[in-house]
This record gives C-alpha cells, sequence and structure tokens, in this order.
C-alpha cells in the first residue's frame, strides 16, 4: 500500500514531474507568441525601388522606398502636380521594382465671347392704313450677349470648351412694322379715349375712328383688366409674362394720351377679376383684389381681398406710390374659391361687392361689409362660379345687378336657369324687377347722367338679353337699353336674324350718346338714339375695351 496515492497526502517524489511541466509550458508560451506575431501585417521590408516619371516631355529616374503609392513616388521623384493632372497607373497604386508613372498636364481657362444678338421683327395690323401699306414704327436694333467658356486643355492642346455662364449686355429692340389692312369703313367722330386690346397689345382711339395709337407692342396684354381713368388720361391694365410660371399676370399702368408712353408696373401680382380707378377726380387711386395662383383648375385660389395704391405722376411717367388694404384676404362666401368682383360708387366712399351667394357694400373709410341682396349660388357643375355684374346709379342710391331667380319646375334651387335684371336699393335692401329673364350675363352698365328736356338728371342702363333666356349659361345675347325704372326697352344689337353677342361688359360714350361693343372679335360702336352700329376694326383680336371722357 506504500506505492499507493493516498487522498489528503502529498507525495515528496513529484518534483521533478513539476520542473519538466514548466519547461513545457515556457516552450508552449513561445511558440505561441510566435504563432501571434505570425497574424500582425506584413511590414515594408528595408530598401528602395527604382521608379520612371515621364513628365513634360521629360523623364525622371528615381529611387524611393519600397511601398510607396504612386504619388508619394512622385513628390519623392521631385516632380508637381497640378489639381487637374491625370495620373496613370492611379495615384493611389504602390509601385514596384521599374514601375513608369506617366503624367498628363490638364490646365483650365476661362474666355468670354462677346455675341451679337439679331433684333426681332413685330408686325401690327392697322385698319387706319390702305391694304399693303408699311410703316415703321420703331427701327430694330441689335443686343448684345457674353458667353463665358470653360477651356480644359491636355498637354497644351484644348479638349473640351463648355459654356458656364451666359448674360445679355444689351436687349435687343424689336423692328415694328405697322401693316395697313383693308378697310371699308369710313372714319366717325370718338369723343373721348376709346381703348381696346387687339392681339394683346394696347391701342386707343381718339378725336375719330382713323386716329388710334399703339400704346404696347409686347403682346402680353390679357385682356383681364383695361381700365381708363375717369379723365381718360391713364389706363391700368394687366399683362402676362410667360417666362413666370408661377405667376399670373401683373397689374401696370400706361399714359394714355402721351406721344412715347412708358408702361410702369405697379408690383401687383395676379389680378384676375377686379381692378378700377378711383371716381375721385383729385387722386389717382386704383382699387384691386388678388388671387394666389394654383395648379389645379380654374388656376386659382381667390384672396376676395380688396386694397388701393395711389399712382404719383412725373410728366408723362408715373410709380406706383402708397398702398392700403381696406379687406383683408377672407374666405368669400360660398365658392369663394372662384372670388368677387367689386364696383366703385360715384362719391369714391363706398364700393359695390359681388360674390356667388350675394351683393353688398363696402365702405373705405372705417372698412366694413353691409351685404344688400343675399341669393342661392348657381351651381354650375364646372370649375368655374357665377357672379353677378354690378353697377351703380349716378346718384349713389341705387345698385343695378342680376339676382338668382325661383325655380321655373322641379330642379333645385341651386340649379334654377332663371336670372333678373333688378334695382337694388341700398338704404332699404329692396330690390326691384327691371327685366325677367334677362340671363346670367345681363352685365349692366349705368350712363353717364343726362339732363332731360324738363330739367330732370337721368341715366339708362345698358345690359345684355340672352336670346335663349333658360340656358343663359350657352346662350348668345343681344344689347338693349333700358331707363332706370324698367321702362323703355330698347333693343340695339345686333340685327334680327344676326348671331347674337359673346357675354361682355360694354362700355358707354362719356356723352351717353353711344355704347362701345365687342362683335365677333372686332370692335363697333352703337348709336343709341337710331340703333345705327359703326365697325371700327377688322382683325378679328378685340377681346377687352373701356371708354372714357378726355
Amino acid at each position: 500500500m506504500g506505492g499507493l496515492y493516498q487522498p489528503g497526502h502529498r507525495r515528496q517524489f513529484c518534483g521533478p514531474n513539476r520542473r519538466r511541466r514548466a519547461a513545457t509550458f515556457t516552450l508552449l508560451t513561445l511558440a505561441t507568441a510566435l504563432v501571434l506575431g505570425a497574424c500582425v501585417g506584413p511590414q515594408a521590408a528595408a530598401g528602395a525601388v527604382s521608379i520612371v516619371v515621364a513628365a513634360d516631355g521629360d523623364q525622371v529616374h528615381a529611387s524611393v522606398p519600397s511601398g510607396s503609392t504612386v504619388v508619394q513616388a512622385i513628390d519623392a521623384a521631385g516632380v508637381t502636380l497640378g489639381e487637374l493632372d491625370r495620373l496613370q497607373p492611379p495615384g493611389y497604386t504602390l509601385v514596384t521594382e521599374g514601375t513608369r508613372i506617366d503624367v498628363t498636364r490638364l490646365e483650365e481657362s476661362f474666355e468670354v465671347e462677346q455675341v451679337t444678338l439679331p433684333f426681332p421683327q413685330q408686325t401690327l395690323r392697322n385698319e387706319a392704313l390702305p391694304e399693303g401699306e408699311t410703316r415703321l414704327l420703331q427701327a430694330g436694333e441689335n443686343g448684345s450677349q457674353e458667353i463665358t467658356y470653360r477651356i480644359v486643355t491636355e498637354e497644351g492642346a484644348e479638349v473640351s470648351r463648355t459654356p458656364v455662364k451666359s448674360q445679355i449686355v444689351v436687349e435687343p429692340k424689336p423692328e415694328i412694322l405697322m401693316i395697313g389692312a383693308l378697310t371699308a369703313y369710313s372714319p366717325v367722330p370718338i369723343e373721348g379715349v376709346l381703348a381696346y386690346v387687339s392681339s394683346g397689345n394696347l391701342w386707343t382711339i381718339a378725336g375719330d375712328s382713323g386716329s388710334r395709337t399703339p400704346l404696347t407692342v409686347a403682346g402680353d396684354a390679357d385682356g383681364r383688366i383695361l381700365e381708363l381713368s375717369p379723365d381718360g388720361a391713364w389706363l391700368t391694365f394687366t399683362r402676362q409674362d410667360p417666362e413666370e410660371a408661377e405667376e399670373i399676370n401683373s397689374l401696370w399702368a400706361v399714359s394714355a394720351l402721351g406721344r412715347n408712353p412708358e408702361a410702369f408696373a405697379l408690383g401687383v401680382s395676379n389680378v384676375v377679376h377686379f381692378a378700377d380707378w378711383s371716381p375721385n377726380p383729385l387722386a389717382l387711386t386704383i382699387a384691386y383684389s388678388t388671387v394666389e395662383p394654383r395648379p389645379a383648375a380654374p388656376g386659382w385660389q381667390a384672396n376676395n381681398d380688396l386694397n388701393v395704391v395711389t399712382i404719383r405722376i412725373d410728366g408723362e411717367r408715373g410709380r406706383a406710390g402708397p398702398r392700403r388694404t381696406i379687406l383683408a384676404s377672407n374666405s368669400g362666401g360660398q365658392y369663394g374659391w372662384w372670388g368677387s368682383s367689386f364696383a366703385w360708387a360715384p362719391d369714391a366712399q363706398r364700393l359695390a361687392y359681388a360674390r356667388p351667394d350675394g351683393v353688398g357694400v363696402v365702405t373705405i373709410d372705417e372698412p366694413a361689409v353691409t351685404p344688400m341682396l343675399e341669393m342661392t349660388p348657381y351651381q354650375t357643375l364646372g370649375d368655374w362660379a357665377w357672379v353677378p355684374g354690378v353697377s351703380w346709379g349716378w346718384d349713389d342710391r341705387t345698385l343695378f345687378t342680376v339676382r338668382h331667380g325661383d325655380p321655373v319646375g322641379l330642379e333645385t334651387e341651386a340649379a334654377s336657369p332663371v336670372f333678373d335684371l333688378v334695382a337694388l336699393q341700398p338704404t332699404s335692401g329692396v330690390a326691384l324687377p327691371l327685366n325677367s329673364r334677362s340671363g346670367m350675363f345681363a352685365e349692366p352698365v349705368v350712363s353717364p347722367p343726362r339732363l332731360l328736356p324738363n330739367g330732370e338728371v337721368d341715366h339708362q342702363v345698358a345690359f345684355l338679353q340672352a336670346l335663349t333666356p333658360l340656358e343663359s349659361e350657352s346662350s348668345r345675347y343681344r344689347l338693349g337699353v333700358i331707363d332706370r325704372d324698367g321702362s323703355n326697352v330698347l333693343w340695339l344689337f345686333p340685327a334680327e336674324g344676326e348671331p347674337g353677342l359673346q357675354p361682355h361688359r360694354v362700355a358707354w360714350s362719356p356723352d351717353g350718346e353711344r355704347l362701345a361693343v365687342i362683335y365677333q372679335g372686332d370692335l363697333w360702336v352703337v348709336d343709341v338714339a337710331s340703333a345705327q352700329a359703326h365697325r371700327l376694326t377688322s382683325d378679328g383680336q378685340v377681346t377687352a375695351m373701356d371708354w372714357s371722357a378726355p
């Protein structure tokens, strides 16, 4: 039993074995260290490699440290690199013995070139000139443009020329030719100033229909707004810039009597429904309302606001002066997205407003809105809304407008096809019927006051009558005149059996004896007493007009 291991006893003869185990551990530790050392990345061995750098038509031989990149090797060889230089092989490549590095020199420069811009040619038709006759209205002048090019050269040879900047130094001035158009119309006297838009340009007629003056020649007047000042000296209008994708139009003004008028911007954009001069002869003030452009139909969201801007005049030139907000942006009632229209009262202290659900009055000094006539909006079933036309009587006590009437069958109130011409008393709110079933686009316009033989001051109301009253949305119309109490209706134009008028707002002459209308794209004047009509233009391009005293 003496040779067996007994638990709890220590064996004294084990000492040599422990020494052997310790030696074995030491050897294992050294082996492990060697293995771990082998896992470390390879270290650059001492030494150098020979390389060749080809640059600028020469070759540089150099010895660089082993493991260098191409960029490091070039630097060690004493060759300077430019920012655009190209390397072969690429700069991050490790060089080896005998590596050849090619450096291709690239340089960048800029060159400015002057280019002549030829002037464009424009033609204006003028019925006052015999057919075939041509007159130079404005001589053309070339413009100039600066184009900056980025030029890249490779080893001294140009490899690319790219335009990086273009700037028009002088705008070309178009050559404008006035070309005569055949006309068989004899000139007729024109009292005051008659303005109109034709082919996107503004024209005025004064003295007689043969005396016509172009006020603009850019062809960008959109015809949404065209209003003469009460004295006929100034004209406000809207123009559209095709390069302004986010703007519907802008509001401008121009002298209607100047020899070389220069239009000026009023700093107002997106005027669709209303802008007009105040009837106050002592202040050149324009009231206007705006919309916000939208990509969806109809192309805008109305603000239903009301603002005024005062015009500062220096000779034949003007500029926009102080402006003031009368009505802030608001919902505008039912179908308010379409927008409201307005009309100045003769006292210049109030404006009538018209919107799809009614008519009312806005006061200027202490802004307040007072509804006068409420009605059910017409259901158009389209991307537009009907807004009644409205006009003040000369005595400030009557509003002439169109009322959406009661249904005639089983249709709903919103779908009723009945529209009546009425006279509205702002003080009492009573609407007196003047002409039943006139149509939705009756557009009443009150004449200047006239003195009757008995000494009474009176006025008439011009309006459009639908040829098919219960289908007035798509109907053509005829021009009529009625007394302010609804009596003595006169049908003036066009003649019986002729195609009717497209809906638009007509204009009275300053003496209240004639009316200007647009018929089949041309401007006509109609004598109220005799119903005789005279055609003034023949190009078929008239889109808007207005008439005012001199």
